[in-house]
């Protein structure tokens, strides 16, 4: 299943005056990305994908249409899949929005990866 192009949309519209965001398609959806950690994204399975603090993980799985994440079967903490219900309202959606950049935002910028055909393209000093 694609993801929800206009839930992307609803997204990319929150993040627009945010700084440093970037897209990137992964795990069957469209991701937003802060300082190169996923912080949000317009889910393959429809809804969103959001990361969130380890240990705030059980306290938002109290809320309604919110599931952990599952990865090969197996559930991940401070991942979590928020139902379409949840983000019905442009509030509700952003203070979803609100956790996962919050979170991402706390962890150190990851370097920027160069592609093994990349890497090999560029001349040597």
């Amino acid at each position: 299943m694609a993801y929800d192009a206009e839930l992307a949309d609803r997204v990319r519209a929150v993040l627009a005056s945010r700084r440093g965001i970037t897209e990137m398609r992964m795990f069957g959806g469209l991701a937003f990305l802060v300082g190169g950690h996923m912080a949000v994204a317009a889910s393959g399975s429809g809804g969103l994908l959001l990361r969130c603090a380890p240990e705030q993980t059980a306290e938002l799985l109290a809320e309604p249409h919110v599931g952990r994440f599952e990865m090969q079967g197996r559930e991940m903490t401070g991942w979590l899949r928020i139902d379409d219900g949840a983000v019905s309202s442009d509030d509700d959606l952003r203070r979803w929005i609100d956790v996962g950049v919050s979170y991402a935002s706390s962890l150190p910028p990851k370097e920027a990866r160069v592609s093994p055909r990349r890497r090999a393209a560029q001349p040597t000093a």
